[in-house]
């Protein structure tokens, strides 16, 4: 019998699995697919920490984005994932109601969004030289920030690991029933686990498991997102995030550097029947651009470097559904966790844990570790800390990927560290290795080379995502041994 079973290993779930560790619990987390934050949310999202401006005041969007906000600086010191407050803007261009950009700071004062003003268009264009020429006025948001939404996972979930989580990848959750007080978790597999309490953060699909034990159910819609995805040589480009006013369907097109420097145009918002459905279109990436350009004048297309979409679970109501059917006890709901999801996941965990732990009378462990280390980034390091590094581990004196300056020891290090990298681009979310401007045209051969070396795989067992995603067929003939 277990006390908590988490379906899903997304953001939402890991924060949770990571709140949990630091009770005296047996936690297991299930994730359908072979690595956490491998989601249509969690790996292919607008990676901002959020203000907390625009969500409808008084609910839990609103509530848990407020909260979750502060919470950033000392998780990202703690597990040592990259996060920057570069601050947001909210640009109105011409043709714009300026009565929008008050409404939203009416909004966000009602929402408890501390460090908002209203700039006009002579201070806008000295924090932003390159806005677009009909900008006219913006509201800027002092505690906006980015993040890297997979690397966080990760590091969330590593963090877990190292202090009593078990993780189940490749493990499918058929259906939830309750059985004389308890919970069972059946897997498609057939086999049956046994647990005190269900926490259904399964994204896309946490509708279909509320749905099975409760009379009070919702639907999860899926929303599609395309982005464009410059090269970091336009890592200055901008200093804040800039957004444009928000419409009925999200905070619009918007243009932000990553923590990594590259420049993310997107997202779109277009509804979609197919909850797997992350394809890009000609016409969602026509709508990026046009829209885009208002904020970016001349973008230099030429340095696009890369397309992708991602899938937002949008709840039926409008608004997060995180607590307790009162018709099934002991079943957590962290579902409909669309924008501002990854700001509000570290609120949602410590709400959800608390209820647990309420529930369960768990004590808090005295040898929790809140502490991890993230793998050293080579390009990051300056000369000396680089010589100490190739001292201590020669590999990390061989560079595989050349646009991102990644390391043989970094790369190493990804597929043995908890929960590692089993796959190529498992291997790309922990050490950036194949997201640089070539986009892994001339890394992916050593890659895949290491990966046979680490994990005693034949190449043509080498997957790019997992599954059925196989990089090699088979050999074209014997080698010829010197």
């Amino acid at each position: 019998m277990r006390d908590v079973i988490i379906i899903g290993a997304g953001g939402i779930g890991c924060s949770i699995a990571r709140e949990l560790a630091k009770r005296e619990l047996d936690v297991l987390v299930l994730e359908r697919k072979d690595d956490v934050a491998t989601g249509g949310c969690t790996k292919a999202n607008t990676a901002i920490v959020h203000a907390g401006y625009d969500a409808k005041p008084g609910t839990k969007k609103a509530y848990y984005n407020v909260r979750g906000n502060p919470m950033f600086d000392q998780l990202a010191a703690d597990l040592e994932f990259p996060f920057i407050r570069n601050t947001s803007l909210v640009v109105a261009f011409e043709g714009d109601d300026l009565q929008g950009l008050y409404d939203l700071f009416t909004r966000g004062v009602k929402n408890g969004v501390p460090d908002m003003q209203i700039i006009d268009e002579t201070t806008l264009r000295k924090l932003e030289p390159n806005i677009g020429t009909k900008a006219r006025a913006a509201l800027r948001l002092g505690t906006g920030g980015i993040v890297c939404p997979y690397e966080m996972t990760i590091a969330l979930a590593e963090n877990a690991v190292e202090n009593g989580v078990e993780f189940r990848l490749l493990t499918q959750v058929e259906s939830v029933r309750p059985e004389d007080g308890h919970w069972v978790v059946k897997l498609a597999s057939g086999e049956e686990l046994k647990t005190r309490i269900v926490v259904n953060a399964a994204g896309m699909y946490s509708d279909v498991f509320n749905n099975m034990i409760s009379s009070h159910k919702f639907e999860i819609l899926p929303r599609r997102g395309e982005y464009y995805m410059v090269d970091k040589t336009f890592k200055d480009a901008f200093n804040a995030t800039i957004f444009q006013l928000p419409t009925d369907k999200g905070k619009g097109i918007l243009v932000s550097r990553t923590v990594d420097g590259t420049v993310l145009l997107g997202p779109t918002a277009n509804d979609i029947d197919d909850k797997e459905d992350t394809r890009t279109t000609a016409a969602g990436l026509a709508e990026v651009l046009e829209h885009a350009s208002m904020t970016w004048n001349n973008i230099p297309t030429r340095n696009f470097i890369g397309t992708f979409a991602g899938i937002r679970p949008r709840p039926s109501n409008g608004d997060f559904w995180v607590g307790e059917p009162d018709d099934a006890p002991n079943f957590f709901n962290a579902a409909g966790i669309e924008s501002p999801g990854l700001t509000s996941a570290p609120a949602i965990a410590e709400d959800i844990a608390k209820w647990i732990t309420e529930r369960l009378n768990a004590k808090m462990k005295e040898n929790f570790n809140p502490k991890r280390k993230a793998i050293p980034k080579f390009r990051e390091l300056s000369n000396e800390e680089r010589a100490e590094l190739i001292a201590k581990d020669p590999a990390y004196g061989r560079i595989v990927c050349r646009c991102e300056t990644v390391t043989e020891g970094e790369i190493r290090e990804a597929i043995r560290r908890p929960l590692g990298a089993r796959n190529l681009d498992a291997v790309k979310r922990r050490t950036r290795a194949g997201m640089g401007r070539c986009q892994a045209g001339f890394c992916t051969p050593r890659v895949v080379a290491i990966l046979c070396d680490e994990l005693g795989l034949d190449p043509t067992e080498v997957t790019k995502f997992g599954g059925e995603s196989a990089l090699l067929t088979g050999r074209i003939g014997n080698r010829k041994e010197d």
